[in-house]
């Protein structure tokens, strides 16, 4: 190989991780924007100056506030299903409950952002998501329902709804992210987290224990 081609060889790989670094900003960006704002609320200005790059190098990489916005929203909801897809058939059943709760609470505490930008797309009518809500999403909710029901039939769990029961699930994990001021307000220096877990894992162990 030349030089020639070596420097270009070099040179679209560097601009290759330019591209990717900026576009990563621009979402984590778009993150904090819309997730305070909501999508109404938001600007292609403000998220740009959050990235540190002008609008028109933002526009280079996603043509509007929509297509940023979608983006953020179809990687979130895929984040969002992985606790719940990891239900394993074949563990303990309370267990399995146990850990999902968890597993939300955790999500709750390292991704609050994603979680207000979900709620304030929910509270808006789910524009922009809802074909997905009632393709995707309601699949894999009623599958597990349906596992959780087989539970149920099998002595293993005490009788609830199990859709119902994925909904307390969702409140009660996701309020920590949602509502963080409100609980942060109340509970003064006290770190939510800290008791929480304990709380929320008596709570469904003694609900669900048959």
């Amino acid at each position: 190989m030349s030089n020639s081609s070596s420097a270009r060889g070099l040179s679209t790989g560097g601009a290759t991780r330019i591209q990717k670094r900026n576009r990563a900003a621009i979402l984590d960006a778009a993150l904090d924007v819309f997730s305070t704002h909501g999508f109404r609320g938001a600007t292609l200005d403000q998220i740009a100056g959050a990235a540190g790059l002008s609008k028109p190098n933002l526009l280079y990489y996603y043509k509007s506030k929509e297509a940023i916005y979608t983006a953020l929203l179809e990687a979130l909801l895929d984040t969002w299903l992985d606790p719940m897809r990891a239900l394993d058939p074949e563990g303990d059943a309370l267990g399995e409950i146990l850990a999902y709760v968890r597993r939300k609470l955790d999500m709750s505490r390292s991704h609050p952002r994603e979680s207000r930008l979900f709620a304030n797309e929910i509270v808006q009518g789910a524009p922009h998501i809802h074909n997905a809500l009632a393709g995707d999403l309601r699949a894999l909710v009623d599958d597990k329902a349906a596992l959780i029901q087989s539970w149920i039939d099998a002595g293993k769990l005490a009788p609830v709804h199990p859709h119902h029961l994925i909904f307390s699930i969702w409140s009660l994990t996701q309020h920590y992210a949602d509502f963080d001021v409100q609980v942060r307000a109340v509970l003064g220096d006290e770190d939510p987290f800290a008791a929480a877990p304990g709380f929320l894992d008596t709570l469904y162990r003694r609900m669900l224990q048959p």
